[in-house]
This record gives C-alpha cells, structure tokens and sequence, in this order.
C-alpha cells in the first residue's frame, strides 16, 4: 500500500478538481439540454390538454343532445282496428205472406234455400292524424325527422375525426416518452458512467479484495489506508453511480472505514488545537477567555458524542476488523481529555496574574470565573496533574489574600 506524501497528495487533489470540474461542467450542459426537452413537454402538454378540453366539451354536448331526445321523444300507441265481419241476410217478401198463410190453415210451401252468407269486410280505418302542434309563444312548432337524420350524421363525422386525433395524440405522447429515453441514454454524464466501469473495473475490482481483506491493528494506518483508497477513487466521475455496477463492493466496510478515520482524524485535529493555543499576555483578558471557554465547549461535545454511541460503535469495529481501543479513556479519548488540563492551567495562570494587578485586584467574579472553569475541566478530565495542581493552589492563595484585604 503506498504510503501518502506532500506530492502525492497534491497530484491525487489535482486530479479530483479536475474530475470534479468535469462533473460540473458535463452536469450544466445536461442541465441546459434538460430545461430545452422540458419547454418542449410542457408545449405537448398544453395542447394535449386543449384537446382534451375540447373533447370533453363535445362529449358533453352528444350527452345533453341525448337526454333532450330522451325527454321529448313522443311514444304514440296505436290501436290497430280489425276488420269486423257483417252478415247481411237477404229476405223475401214472400215468406211474410206464408206466414200469414199458415195461420189461416194452409200449409207453406217449404221455403226455398237461403242464399249464401255475404261478408262484408269494413274498410280499413283511416290513418291517424298528425302529430300535434305545439304552441310556442304566439307561434305553433312542430318536430321535423330531417334535423334529426342530419344532426346525427354530422356527428358521426365528427366522431372519426376525433378517433383519428385521438390516436395522433397518444402516439406524440409514445414519441416523447422515447426521446426522453434517448437522451437519457446520450447524456454525457451517463456514458461517463458507463465509461469509468468499462474502463476502471479491474483496479475496482483490486481495490474491492483490498477493502474486504484490510485488517488493522492502529487506527493512523486505517487513515492512511483510507486516504489512499480516496485517491484510487477520485478518479471517477461519480463514485456512488460507479460502484453501484459492482455488487461485490463491500460498501458497508468502506463506508464504516471512512468514518472511522475522518472521526480519528477530527479529534486529533482538535487536540492539537489545543495544545496549540497561546494565552499571550497581549490579548485582552475577556478575548483569551472566551477563546478556552469555546476550545472547552467543542472537546467536551466531541467527547460527549464518541461515549455516547462508544458502545454500538466498538461493536461494529471488531465486526469488522478496525481498530477500537482509540474510543476508550485509554486512547485517543484518553489524550483528549487530558489535553484540556492545558487550558485549565493557561486559564488560572491569567486570572492570578490580573489578580495580582491593582484594576483587578478587587474583582471577585474574575476569581470566581477562573475556578468555576478549573472546576469543570476537573471534573471533565477526571482530576488534575501535578502541573495543574500548582496553578490552582497559586490561585487560591491570591484569592485568599484578596479576601482577606476586603
């Protein structure tokens, strides 16, 4: 594994702008054909809409037409009349004087056969009168088929043009769905992509049985090792849709490293920080305070963060073989710690030396300060050393004598 120096570090930084620079600018000129393809959709969609609109509105208007033929539509029942059969029997004259003559005691003649029936079909009854009139104001209308006949063919018409728009519309929507594909597939920033995986898969494919088999015993190795898998992969144009085409990256791991060493990397920075701060006696009284009381603040929350999660954390290291022990009061956290005794100490050290001055002789909330901060670095480190110590008893006996003078 290589290890980093001011040159190498410099070249891999190079060559992330560089890579980074591409992104941007590949990314803007996406962005520009992207926001000409959408005023593009947006103009489809407001005609679609129109025409949907327009569509609705005929729909709408064949819908009213329907209801008032529905409504005024007359049902006229007829009562067909059947032809009625009439018998007509024709008499003779004579058979009134038989019958008269019977009575006088003379036997008729028998009568003569009846002539045959005659049936008389009626004629058919005339057909029925015309619809009536309606009156309209002072005027009388009345329905005509022949608007109905040509309504309805006019509409029919109307109704295959609609479908051959239809099918127009749906097929613009089809063709702009395949150019949003196209030039998905043409932009620059994905054939880039599909560029670095056709051309970096054998170093990710080293780096991958790298990551899987790293195993470390310090936690400054595991910051070196990661800084250098930074460099390996900043040659990419976007790492995450890289990798994403190698399922056997061990993600999990790289990303559990990474933390690891930013976390080791961060505290460390702050340690020396600390150990760097100067109390020149050139600064105001109130600045220099104020800037411990700050460096304070930022190691007992660091500190406070790494207890917190100390315990899932360590878990998760052994699991994978990264080194832990720097999470406990024996390491990293340990030095940390003790680090603050050193603004502990600058801190009292100040005040007794303002104390011993005639202004500020007299101020006893400045006394009171400077052991209210002693109190909590003490309590925050877990006590004081021998340094320490010294600087507080040397501040307590300018704080007793001041008493005593009041």
């Amino acid at each position: 594994m290589p290890v980093g120096n001011d040159a190498t570090t410099v070249f891999f930084l190079k060559r992330e702008l560089e890579a980074s620079l591409f992104k941007i600018a590949s990314l803007e000129k996406e962005n520009h054909e992207l926001k000409h393809e959408i005023t593009r959709l947006k103009s489809q969609i407001n005609t679609l809409k129109a025409h949907d609109l327009e569509r609705k509105s005929i729909l709408w208007k064949k819908l009213q037409n329907t209801m008032d033929n529905s409504s005024g539509k007359l049902i006229v029942e007829e009562s067909p009349h059947k032809p009625k059969l009439q018998i007509d029997v024709v008499q003779d004259h004579s058979l009134l004087h038989k019958s008269n003559a019977n009575h006088n005691g003379i036997l008729p003649k028998p009568p003569p056969p009846l002539p045959p029936l005659t049936r008389v079909m009626n004629v058919p009854p005339p057909p029925p009168p015309p619809l009536p009139s309606s009156p309209v104001g002072s005027k009388t209308v009345r329905r005509v088929p022949a608007v109905m006949e040509f309504y309805r063919s006019l509409m029919k018409r109307d109704t295959q043009k609609e479908n051959k728009n239809g099918s127009t519309g749906l097929a613009s929507v089809t063709y702009s769905r395949d150019m949003i594909g196209e030039i998905e597939n043409r932009s620059t920033y994905l054939t880039s992509i599909k560029s670095d995986v056709e051309k970096y898969g054998q170093r990710l494919s080293y780096l991958t049985r790298e990551v899987e088999s790293a195993a470390f015993k310090e936690i400054s190795d595991v910051e070196a090792f990661v800084k250098w898998v930074d460099g390996e992969l900043s040659c990419l144009v976007d790492e995450r849709a890289v990798l994403k085409h190698f399922p056997q990256w061990p993600e999990r791991k790289a990303d559990t490293l990474r933390e690891a060493a930013f976390s080791y990397r961060d505290l460390k920075n702050l340690e020396s920080q600390v150990l760097a701060f100067d109390n020149s006696p050139k600064q105001p009284l109130i600045q220099s305070l104020r800037k411990m009381q700050t460096l304070q603040d930022r190691l007992e929350s660091s500190i406070s963060g790494v207890e917190r999660s100390r315990e899932a954390t360590s878990k998760r290291y052994k699991e994978l073989q990264i080194p832990w022990q720097w999470l406990m009061d024996t390491g990293v956290v340990g030095e940390l710690k003790l680090s603050s005794l050193k603004l502990a100490r600058e801190c009292m050290r100040r005040i007794a030396k303002e104390l011993e001055s005639n202004e500020s002789s007299r101020d006893g909330d400045l006394l009171l300060q400077g052991v209210r901060f002693a109190f909590r670095v003490h309590q925050f480190a877990g006590g004081f050393d021998t340094e320490t110590m010294r600087a507080f008893e040397e501040l307590k006996k300018i704080g007793s004598n001041d008493r005593r003078k009041i």
